[in-house]
């Protein structure tokens, strides 16, 4: 691998447009310049990345356009909190991106400057950049070369991420900053979200410990020996953050701590240090209300609460119960009713096997907005039954809904899953749409291993109605359940169909109506234009 020297010359141009000005940070492969755009005369922030030697032109050109790509989709996701890319050109065996000019400090330079920081400033920094990873694990999308000259610190405003679409520019197992890369990386394996884990836990461990948990060495390819086969020097200076900081750092990628075992971590670690305000940490203040719920829940929470207790933390959403807020309405007790004796054999959706020491809270924000395109088209094209709206959600999805209902409220498990519930205030029927990327292959599983289990210890009467059933669903595989369960002095009837939608992603419809409205014609009409009509998001 080649080695950037940095160096500043204001006679030289970079793509002939970008002036040199003087070094921001350098790190192994990878030196940051304040620059000036000749043309615009704006400032602008040139990153320097050292190449292999002969690579081949073709795989630079897709490199920089998967850059850009990916800096403008990030930048849609967590506007102003990861950099733009205005440019990425390849020039004298160098790579140079270009992204407008970040009014911060790299984490890099500050501690080197300052050696070391307190576990509770290391665990909002952490809770940051974990909400911009999230984002993107959501998306798809794997950083892959973070490291502490990735990560700008603001004085004012969240923190600011940069090098998104960097990871495989080259041939390279890890293209900048070898002593942040995971054991898979330095093995030149395939990478996931579960790398990006890894080098969050190698920056706390920087942050709190003064140096990375694996020293760089004279080559990159040492550094990176050393990262795969070398145990870690246990921290001592991080405090509560000790077993997050191990938890991620564990070599097999496999047994790595979860998003939501990470961020209760951070936010408690918050929480307790009354001069660390978790609004100014990150841009997302439902954080708060996460931990606002407690020892008064209602029986809908504690209904939704023993569910979660039952599953892997990622999968929680896929089991926690229906229900409504307190205003008067009634609501559900988990999936939805199926709608006829003669419905395909569903499957279920199993959690997988990623350890997860402790269950999460869920997390309540504001009803996202309606939106009904089309009032008499379904999302397939065919036409609705009179009485039916679609709704397009934020997140995505859409689906034909009676007339005048609405979001009630979007609910998050922490990590990649959400819970949206609809219903109206005059009609005692519910709908929960449900999404997880942490999901299994056997979708009858779930039901009977994992959601069951917490339902009949969950004090809600709960009684299955039949089998659990194996089917498809718009040919993904999939699976039914109903079952019966007491709310609000109501027994109340539940379908549910969970299906796969691609490696560990699934969705969850769940129709929920009192038993005794269960047979009319209505309530079966509603549900079968659910059905027919949900359509996921396109990728």
């Amino acid at each position: 691998m080649a080695m950037v020297k940095a160096r500043v010359s204001t006679a030289e141009l970079v793509a002939g447009r970008y002036r040199l000005v003087d070094v921001v940070h350098r790190e192994t492969n990878r030196v940051s310049y304040y620059g000036e755009d000749i043309e615009t005369e704006h400032p602008c922030l040139l990153t320097q990345v050292g190449l292999p030697d002969d690579p081949c032109p073709d795989a630079r050109r897709r490199a920089t356009s998967r850059i850009l790509r990916t800096s403008e989709r990030m930048g849609l996701l967590r506007p102003g909190r990861v950099a733009t890319v205005l440019d990425a050109v390849e020039e004298s065996g160098s790579l140079w991106l270009v992204t407008e000019w970040i009014d911060g400090t790299p984490l890099g330079e500050l501690l080197a400057q300052q050696g070391t920081f307190n576990y509770v400033r290391a665990a909002r920094i952490g809770l940051e950049l974990l909400d911009v990873l999230e984002a993107a694990h959501v998306a798809g999308i794997t950083h892959g070369e973070l490291s502490p000259g990735q990560v700008f610190v603001r004085e004012e405003g969240p923190l600011v991420v940069t090098g998104f679409g960097l990871a495989g520019a080259t041939l390279a197992p890890r293209v900048a900053a070898p002593s942040y890369a995971s054991p898979e990386q330095a093995r030149d394996e395939r990478i996931g979200p579960a790398s990006d884990l890894w080098a969050l836990g190698a920056i706390l461990y920087t942050m709190v410990e003064g140096r990375p948990p694996y020293r760089e060495r004279d080559r990159p390819e040492a550094t990176l020996k050393g990262v795969d086969r070398l145990p870690l020097r246990a921290p001592v200076r991080a405090g509560p953050l000790t077993q997050a900081v191990q938890g991620l750092l564990r070599k097999d990628s496999r047994e790595r701590l979860s998003r939501p075992v990470i961020r209760d971590t951070f936010v408690r670690v918050l929480s307790e240090d009354p001069e660390a305000p978790l609004q100014a940490t990150t841009a997302r203040p439902r954080l708060r209300g996460r931990y606002a719920v407690g020892p008064g829940w209602g029986r809908r929470a504690m209904v939704a609460g023993t569910a979660l207790a039952v599953v892997t933390v990622a999968a929680a959403v896929l089991v926690v119960t229906n229900g409504r807020e307190d205003d008067g309405g009634s609501s559900a007790a988990g999936a939805a009713p199926t709608p006829s004796a003669s419905a395909k054999k569903p499957t279920s959706l199993a959690p997988t096997t990623e350890p997860t020491p402790s269950p999460t809270k869920e997390t309540t924000e504001p009803p996202p907005p309606t939106a009904s395109p089309s009032p008499t088209a379904s999302p397939s094209g065919t036409a609705l039954p009179d009485g039916f709206r679609t709704y397009t959600s934020p997140e995505g999805f859409s689906v034909a809904l009676p007339e005048g209902w609405k979001p009630l409220r979007t609910t998050r498990a922490a990590s990649l899953a959400y819970r949206v519930e609809f219903g109206a205030a005059d009609d005692p029927r519910t709908l929960a749409v449900t999404y997880s990327e942490r999901v299994g292959p056997d979708p009858v599983a779930v039901w009977r291993d994992a959601v069951e289990p917490g339902l009949k210890r969950s004090g809600v009467g709960y009684e299955r109605v039949g089998d659990i059933e194996a089917t498809t669903y718009q040919g993904y595989e999939a699976a039914d359940i109903q079952w019966l369960a007491d709310l609000d002095d109501t027994r109340v009837r539940t379908f549910g169909r969970g299906f796969l939608i691609g490696e560990h992603r699934g969705y969850s419809l769940r129709w929920t109506t009192p038993e005794a409205d269960w047979d009319d014609a209505g309530n079966r009409e509603a549900l079968d234009v659910v059905l027919r009509t949900f359509r996921v998001p396109e990728d």
